[in-house]
């Protein structure tokens, strides 16, 4: 997640691990998204991090072997795969663009995460982990051989971190009618921070207070997440559509929008610790944009739930309207 601003080479040898697999779901159920082949890949962001310079930034190359193994492994599942390249702060940025055969395309679901790190550390939390799972629900839509009603799209975002650019860059690419088809923009930006919160976008502004609610469409998407987690006993919070991450371009242009968060550098209040658990006063990521946000800095038992909510909300929204 990028730092408050309201505006806005080459491939690695894939890991011969073998990720655990999941079993067949119906339209009407989401598979449980298993933590370990959550974890796995998340260990090869760290791995890449490591081999190049100690980050995954824009303009670096870890940032696009980061890419090159998230790419293979959609190609490898039978995504249909792009990579859009752009230009900032004199280097080139991708956004990696990956579309599920069948569907409407004319309804299209998309989810999303940022992919760069800042260049400071390694970026597993933010946003190693929301790449991780949407990669993990990508592959779940594959081996599942789910058919969604409606098309679904998935975008792993470049320099979010210096201005949610290469988000920007995507929608701004888009025509009228291509932004018209997308009926749903799911975003995740840190979803396993150790000292959790679970907050929703709140959609329906139903606090009241903030930055209002989200285009028409974006309260029935934090409904349906919000029902994965009251089924599982936990309460949520609504967090504001504030501007410090990608749905913020969607947004803009009316497209509904909505995803989960499990708080950056702010503070735990001792209300939400005696919600869920955690240290009241610490922030709900000490390694906020820093060398120690490495893989010895998550909550599995936040990025298992957020992971499951992801497969959720996508099988949710993309089957029978």
């Amino acid at each position: 997640m990028k730092t408050r601003l309201l505006g806005f080479a080459g491939a690695i040898a894939l890991a011969a691990a073998t990720l655990t697999p999941i079993a067949p779901a119906s339209a009407a159920a989401a598979p449980d998204i298993p933590i370990a082949n959550v974890k796995a890949h998340l260990s090869q962001f760290q791995s890449i991090s490591n081999a190049n310079g100690g980050n995954r930034a824009h303009g670096r190359p870890g940032y696009r072997a980061s890419l090159d193994y998230v790419k293979a492994r959609l190609d490898s599942a039978g995504y249909q795969t792009s990579i859009r390249s752009f230009s900032y702060n004199g280097a080139t940025g991708y956004n990696l663009i990956a579309d599920w055969p069948g569907g409407d395309a004319n309804q299209v679901l998309m989810a999303g995460a940022h992919l760069d790190s800042v260049r400071s550390g390694a970026g597993i939390n933010d946003n190693g982990t929301g790449s991780a799972a949407i990669l993990e629900a990508a592959l779940a839509v594959a081996r599942s051989g789910y058919q969604p009603t409606k098309h679904l799209r998935f975008g792993w975002w470049g320099a979010e971190e210096l201005g949610l650019i290469g988000s920007s860059r995507y929608v701004s690419s888009l025509t009228a009618t291509e932004r018209s088809r997308i009926k749903g923009y799911l975003n995740y930006d840190m979803v396993g921070s150790p000292n959790a919160g679970y907050f929703v976008y709140d959609g329906d502004n139903s606090d009241g207070v903030g930055s209002g609610p989200g285009p028409a469409g974006s309260a029935q998407i934090e409904s349906t997440i919000n029902s994965y987690f009251s089924g599982i006993g936990v309460t949520t919070r609504g967090t504001d559509f504030d501007g410090r991450s990608d749905y913020g371009p969607f947004i803009r242009v009316g497209i509904p929008a909505g995803g989960t968060f499990t708080g950056a550098e702010g503070r735990k209040t001792t209300a939400q610790a005696q919600l869920w658990g955690g240290q009241a006063g610490v922030a709900f990521d000490r390694c906020y944009h820093s060398s120690c946000d490495t893989t010895s800095n998550i909550n599995d038992t936040a990025l298992d739930r957020n992971s499951d909510s992801i497969a959720h909300a996508i099988w949710a929204l993309s089957g029978p309207a």
